[in-house]
């Protein structure tokens, strides 16, 4: 086989190269302030490239990091109240519960950094993220709610570049920015999944996007679901003294209404 075909088929193989990703989801994107949401955080599956919104395992409760930033940038370490839903160590997902007392967006955040073994030793470096809005007023809530379109210095993060909460309904693009170590990360496939499909093999074109020059990706949802927004990056020249190469990995999961709460349609 001629070097530059079997050169394509490693960096194909290392920009597909299967992880676990996890990902944190409120049961509402909106609430009356003072009242309280419910966050999962959960592991999903990495046999099939994450190409669908099912669990897969569960995270070590030793790094089930998780904060909540408020609108004023107050930081919560909610770590501590997430709570066990599964019977067996593998099983389930865990939940924590939160009231936010400021009206405003506040983000969801969770972090990890290990190193795992399959079939070799890899760092894995993980950032996932999640927003909602508390507001005064459920009817006519306040559609300038500022951010969420603040980076967190996650070591690859996915910002979002208009708001995920408000407005967002059908019709209401999913616009996206991925930034590697702080910078854009352009030629990346972005996937944006919804609960209950599963994504085609190689590059679904109805739901994957590839980043542009400055790491941004859209998608515009045609009805109400939970997208899953994933993207990954693996640095095979990145290597230390108990692993051989680093595994990023990013998600950010929206919450699509079928009636926009803003524009009421």
């Amino acid at each position: 086989m001629p070097r530059f075909i079997l050169s394509a088929a490693f960096v194909l193989l290392c920009s597909i190269s299967p992880a676990h990703d996890t990902w944190v989801q409120t049961n509402a994107n909106l609430v009356r302030t003072g009242d309280a949401v419910f966050i999962d955080l959960m592991l999903g599956n990495h046999g099939n490239e994450h190409r669908d919104f099912k669990l897969a395992s569960k995270l070590d409760a030793a790094v089930a990091k998780l904060t909540i930033i408020s609108p004023t940038g107050r930081s919560y370490d909610v770590a501590d109240r997430l709570v066990d839903l599964g019977y067996a160590p593998k099983e389930g997902f865990y939940a924590a519960k939160f009231a936010g007392a400021e009206a405003g967006s506040y983000t969801i955040a969770h972090t990890s950094d290990r190193v795992v073994n399959h079939g070799q030793p890899v760092r894995s470096l993980k950032s996932a993220k999640t927003f909602f809005v508390a507001s005064p007023s459920l009817d006519k809530p306040n559609p300038h709610n500022p951010g969420f379109e603040k980076p967190l210095g996650h070591p690859l993060e996915l910002v979002p570049i208009v708001s995920p909460v408000l407005p967002m309904g059908p019709g209401q693009a999913i616009r996206v920015q991925a930034l590697l170590k702080g910078q854009p990360l352009a030629g990346a496939r972005v996937s944006f999944i919804p609960r209950g499909e599963t994504l085609s093999e190689g590059f679904d074109e109805r739901y994957e996007r590839m980043t542009d020059s400055a790491g941004r990706a859209s998608f515009e949802p045609t009805s109400g679901n939970y997208y899953l927004v994933v993207v990954h990056h693996v640095a095979p020249d990145e290597k230390g003294a108990d692993y051989a190469e680093t595994h990023y990995s990013a998600t950010m999961t929206v919450l699509v209404p079928e009636v926009c709460a803003c524009c009421g349609e």
